[in-house]
């Protein structure tokens, strides 16, 4: 009798549902497959803190940085729209743009100096280079990361949505 776990893992490239990246499928034997390493996309979460009241209140200037960001990331960008809050609420705006690989969107708290930033992404786009792009034309102040691999199938840190990584970082000195 063959035990075809006991087999060396072989490792087979499928595309995801995204149909840009390659998971890794594992097979153990005849008929016998685990899925290793494969989530449905990236999901970063900043929270951005002493951010200039002027940006706060830029929804346009903000919808159109994270366009050109994804854009220069990589990303197809399908949609743009924005919102400026005011009237009967605290100052601030809701930005999104829709990208082919997913989402940017941004929700600002003019009062607060706070921005929360979400990039969302499946396939080769990385959402930390549409943030890296962001921050070149943007002063987002001090910022707080978190990355999720969002459906991971993995058991660890990653799986369940938890919190696969948490970085913090503080503007540069003038």
């Amino acid at each position: 009798m063959v035990d075809f776990f006991a087999q060396t893992l072989k490792m087979f490239p499928v595309y995801s549902p995204c149909g840009r990246k390659p998971m890794l499928v594992a097979c153990r034997g005849y008929g016998s497959f685990m899925v290793a390493g494969v989530y449905r996309g990236r999901h970063l979460l900043i929270d951005c803190n002493e951010v200039p009241r002027g940006v706060c209140l830029d929804d346009q200037g903000i919808l159109d940085a994270m366009a050109r960001a994804a854009r220069r990331a990589g990303a197809t960008v399908i949609s743009q729209v924005r919102y400026r809050f005011g009237h009967d609420s605290a100052p601030g705006f809701t930005a999104m743009v829709l990208l082919d690989e997913s989402h940017c969107s941004a929700h600002s708290y003019a009062d607060l100096g706070q921005i929360a930033l979400d990039i969302f992404t499946c396939g080769k786009t990385s959402p930390q280079a549409i943030l890296e792009h962001l921050r070149e034309e943007i002063d987002l102040g001090s910022i707080t990361t978190r990355q999720l691999e969002r459906f991971s199938s993995e058991e660890g840190p990653a799986a369940g949505g938890q919190n696969s990584e948490t970085h913090r970082e503080k503007p540069a000195s003038p």
